[in-house]
């Protein structure tokens, strides 16, 4: 056979590879459902293996049809009639575009808590979790305002399933009758019966050793994730990790950090030295692990025109405050002499637990480079922005002691079992 015919032979196998792989051409099967494209932008292939051929590349948000599909992976058709496979992480269903949607709006109407950048790529995610899809890249010392944090328990995303379960079938009810026997059975004989001392068998001399119950393991920690709530320039919102993120703040301000996180920062007024403006900075700040409140410490800081440095002028530690923190004017009604005079002032307020267990939303007066308490007025923290129950997922976790998973809960009830067999095996044989 000549190279030619080879040639030839080989394009066509693998033509037909190819049409056959996702059930290309004139008789495509009927679409099973819908679904969204998840990542930014999306390979699909021929077939399964990422050896495959590209036949298409999609972006977020463009609707496919589902044709087919292999336990967690889906053949899908473009509007264009292009065929390809995917797995099922990359796919979203048409209600959490719904709630991608949402976010978006309820972003817009959110407080800016500060703007971040990063000095890597940083992967955008539709929801706080590292197996959610990414539809958008921010990329390096590009500017983005960070609206709120959440810690998030590092578990397994339970996910809508992009297919709808296929209908149960009714079990067959199969009658079958009995067969009599051929010859009438005796009567089985009576059991016999117990002897005549069988309590003083029963009794026995040896001591019962008293056991003592085993202590339970301490249930394993759950490891969390800090995500923050970021709004690009471009309008959408979405989620990454916050541990790449960098606050904006200016470094003279920032060197006063001291290894803690910070939350949030805010330019309160501005002061011109010679030829340089200088911004009046407040800032919040959180120590690690999780806690059930946004932040524990907040900051103002001036600029010393003598000096030409930043310097304290307040600070409140061991505090429990809570997110959002609101920069405004305030009125200001001097309580003595001394105190400044009245009026209005460049200020904020903070909502955070007071000694009494309730909470307040204090306002404070920069007066010049003094910080004064204005008044106080009860308020209410705002509710979670993101809550794993309403994206059909676990319920998230903001607590020092995170729920446990379902994996731990199926060890602890495998761990009973063989606690219980292990005390029946002592009783029994003694050992």
């Amino acid at each position: 056979m000549q190279p030619g015919s080879l040639a030839k032979i080989g394009t066509a196998a693998a033509v037909a590879l190819l049409a056959a792989a996702c059930n290309q051409g004139p008789n495509r099967p009927p679409a099973l459902g819908e679904a969204y494209i998840g990542p930014a932008t999306l390979k699909l292939r021929a077939d399964i293996p990422l050896e495959s051929g590209i036949t298409a590349t999609v972006k977020h948000g463009e609707r496919v049809d589902i044709v087919r599909r292999r336990r967690r992976f889906y053949c899908v058709r473009t509007a264009s009639g292009a065929e390809g496979w995917t797995d099922d992480r990359q796919l979203l269903t048409a209600a959490d575009m719904e709630d991608l949607h949402a976010l978006s709006v309820k972003a817009d109407k959110m407080p800016v808590q500060g703007e971040a950048t990063t000095f890597g790529p940083l992967h955008v995610h539709t929801l706080p979790s590292r197996q959610a899809p990414s539809f958008t890249t921010i990329q390096p010392k590009e500017k983005v305002d960070v609206l709120a944090d959440v810690v998030v328990p590092r578990i397994d995303l339970p996910e809508r399933p992009i297919l709808p379960p296929p209908p149960k079938r009714a079990p067959r009810s199969v009658h079958r009758r009995a067969r009599e026997p051929k010859y009438a059975l005796p009567p089985p004989p009576a059991p016999p019966g117990p002897p005549s001392d069988w309590l003083e068998l029963s009794k026995t001399d040896l001591p019962q050793p008293e056991q003592e119950p085993e202590a339970a393991p301490p249930p394993k920690p759950v490891p969390t994730d800090y995500w923050s709530l970021v709004r690009l320039s471009t309008g959408p919102a979405g989620w990454v990790l916050t541990r790449p993120l960098f606050m904006s703040i200016p470094d003279q301000v920032a060197q006063y950090a001291e290894g803690r996180r910070i939350v949030s920062y805010f330019p309160l007024a501005t002061v011109q030295d010679e030829d340089q403006a200088k911004h009046v900075w407040l800032w919040t700040t959180v120590g690690g692990g999780s806690h059930p409140y946004d932040f524990d410490s907040f900051r103002v800081f001036i600029w010393n025109l003598r000096h030409h440095r930043y310097e304290t002028a307040f600070i409140a530690r061991n505090v429990q405050g809570y997110a959002p923190v609101l920069v405004h004017e305030v009125n200001y009604s001097p309580s003595g002499s001394g105190m400044g005079a009245a009026g209005k002032y460049p200020g904020f307020s903070i909502c955070f637990d007071s000694k009494d267990g309730q909470l307040y939303r204090r306002e404070y007066a920069l007066i010049g480079n003094i910080v004064r308490l204005a008044g106080e007025q009860p308020c209410q923290a705002q509710p979670p922005v993101f809550e794993f129950a309403k994206s059909g997922a676990a319920p998230t976790v903001t607590g020092p002691t995170p729920a446990p998973s379902a994996a731990h809960e199926a060890e602890s009830f495998t761990q009973h079992v063989k606690d219980r067999l292990r005390g029946l095996t002592h009783r029994w044989f003694g050992r």
